[in-house]
């Protein structure tokens, strides 16, 4: 049924899995209007992704769900064991290899003592499906426009905007929507990036995976013993296990024969629950199948994460093999760079160089990710995901992919060589890099430097740098863009009392560090400058790739 109502919106999202809501959060703490639609009816109810990583929960902090997400972990977070056995019921539960830090080897207990150094946020192991509607439920709690059971069935962009039609599928209603730009999160086989002709280039694949979601009370069975993945060797049931909340939600992943002319369809509901009899071996267990889900274990990164006006973020431009946990994190993480150069075009305080700097920054991030996950990836049905730890050269080389990592781009200045690769991790407040954690005292309440950073630039400030704090709200004025000013030291608006802004950013009592809103430093000055004021329009200027 067609219908003449035309909405305009500075941005629409296509896709409301978990890197299209993030980027709906994202854009409501930028202030920017957007329209966010899901064919389906509601959120995922496969778990998917089982993980959060500490740079996405860093992330989540800044929105405010940090406690939440944590609290709908704490049922998976129990388990921490990583086991292979025949079936289930043969799994020897050593109760000493479910408290990891007596079974790691002193470099992983190093990696832990970093992570505790260069994060407020922690890892947070939990369901996706169990995370998504926290993010719908936040999102439309601060004014979103999030419409479920609708698809994207048409559209096209000119040098203005990007015309879309969308279908109600409830009502059978088609509306024409004008955004000024597309958010494209429709997942691996991403519609929007069929239509556009952007080619996947694929590195390599570790299989084809059957992903079998199903409910079982195995509480009595587990408890005080809780797990987190069991690799189950029984012939005609191979598989990994993997707990949900280690009561009575599970997955099991199962390979199949892709080359040979297998396919999902030959993974009935009876023949999932055979196999996942036959894999946990207890008498008279009810299974019941709550959804299947097939994918590939494959490498991919899209050859182009922006066309125009269209803009294309997580799977829709980057897959990877399950094995470091990784994927959806990159999602969340790409909305996130995404966001607050969308609201300052929305907004007019930008030019379109700025936008082009999301490819630029993204695209290689994915592509070290993607190349790290494949690396430890293995084949079959994953049976070196418990020994991934071992299959690393270095646990470091999980903080570097996850926050390691240097932005090359026009929207850094002062760029040095240094690598975006997995040789060193370093953050030192050098441009490109995430801004370094340290813990202070703001507003009488102790804080992290990334608990001020999040909207609009922040500018860190050294005690005997003089002039930066009117010159930003100056700036601010004339292109109204945001710019909070925090003067660092004992003394400071942010009482460092352990002296982290010296070690952790190098800097000195004239330093100024600037904060863009996605928290990586873009700028930085060592020395007095005579015209604050002049020095940091021309900054403003060419970070936001305005004439």
């Amino acid at each position: 049924m067609m219908s003449e109502k035309i909405t305009h919106v500075p941005v629409l999202i296509v896709g409301g899995g978990l890197a299209g809501l993030s980027a709906a959060l994202f854009l409501s703490q930028h202030s920017v209007p957007y329209v966010l639609i899901e064919r389906h009816g509601k959120t995922n109810i496969h778990p998917r992704a089982r993980g959060l990583n500490f740079r996405t929960m860093e992330l989540y902090r800044e929105l405010g769900l940090e406690q939440a997400i944590e609290e709908i972990g704490a049922q998976l977070a129990k388990g921490k064991g990583w086991y292979t056995a025949h079936t289930l019921r043969e799994a020897e539960f050593d109760p000493d290899k479910m408290d990891i830090p007596k079974i790691l080897p002193e470099s992983v207990k190093s990696y832990f003592a970093t992570l505790k150094k260069i994060s407020p946020a922690s890892s947070v192991r939990t369901a996706q499906n169990l995370v998504e509607p926290i993010l719908l439920e936040a999102a439309r709690e601060r004014g979103g426009d999030l419409r479920f059971h609708t698809e994207l069935t048409a559209f096209e962009q000119n040098e203005d905007h990007v015309r879309s039609t969308v279908l109600n599928r409830t009502t059978g209603v088609e509306e024409t929507i004008v955004a000024d730009y597309m958010i494209a999160a429709d997942g691996a086989k991403s519609p929007v990036r069929q239509k556009l002709n952007i080619r996947m280039t694929e590195m390599n694949s570790h299989g084809h995976i059957i992903n079998i979601y199903f409910e079982a009370d195995l509480e009595h069975f587990v408890k005080g013993r809780e797990f987190s993945a069991c690799n189950i060797t029984r012939t005609g049931a191979a598989g990994v296990l993997l707990a949900i909340n280690n009561r009575d939600r599970w997955c099991y992943h199962v390979s199949y024969d892709f080359e040979g002319g297998e396919t999902a369809a030959h993974f009935s509901e009876e023949r999932c629950r055979e196999i996942i009899q036959k894999a946990i071996d207890l008498p008279d267990l009810q299974v019941k199948i709550l959804s299947v889900l097939p994918w590939e274990a494959a490498e991919k990164v899209a050859e182009q994460f922006q066309q125009n006006r269209v803009f294309l973020i997580g799977d829709a431009v980057h897959l990877m093999p399950p094995t470091g946990g990784y994927g959806a994190n990159t999602g969340v993480q790409d909305a996130h760079n995404l966001a607050w150069k969308l609201a300052a075009a929305v907004h007019k305080a930008a030019g379109p160089e700025l936008l082009e700097t999301y490819e630029a920054e993204r695209r290689p991030v994915a592509q070290m990710t993607v190349s790290e996950a494949g690396r430890i990836a293995d084949s079959g049905v994953f049976s070196a995901m418990k020994k991934q730890t071992e299959k690393r050269t270095s646990p470091f080389d999980d903080l570097i992919v996850s926050v390691g990592y240097h932005y090359k781009s026009k929207a850094i200045l002062k760029q040095d060589a240094a690598p975006s690769s997995l040789d060193h991790f370093e953050l030192k407040g050098r441009p490109g890099t995430r801004a370094p954690h340290i813990w202070g005292e703001y507003q009488g309440r102790e804080c992290s430097t990334l608990d001020l950073l999040g909207v609009g630039f922040v500018l860190f400030v050294g005690e005997k740098a003089e002039g930066w704090e009117d010159a930003a709200k100056y700036v601010s004025g004339q292109l109204g863009v945001k710019i909070s000013t925090y003067n660092v030291g004992q003394n400071g608006d942010f009482i460092d009392k352990d002296h982290g802004w010296q070690n952790a950013y190098q800097a000195k009592e004239k330093s100024v560090v600037l904060v863009r809103p996605d928290g990586f430093v873009c700028w930085r000055c060592e020395e007095h400058m005579e015209q604050p004021t002049l020095t940091l329009e021309k900054v403003f200027a060419q970070l936001l790739g305005k004439k």
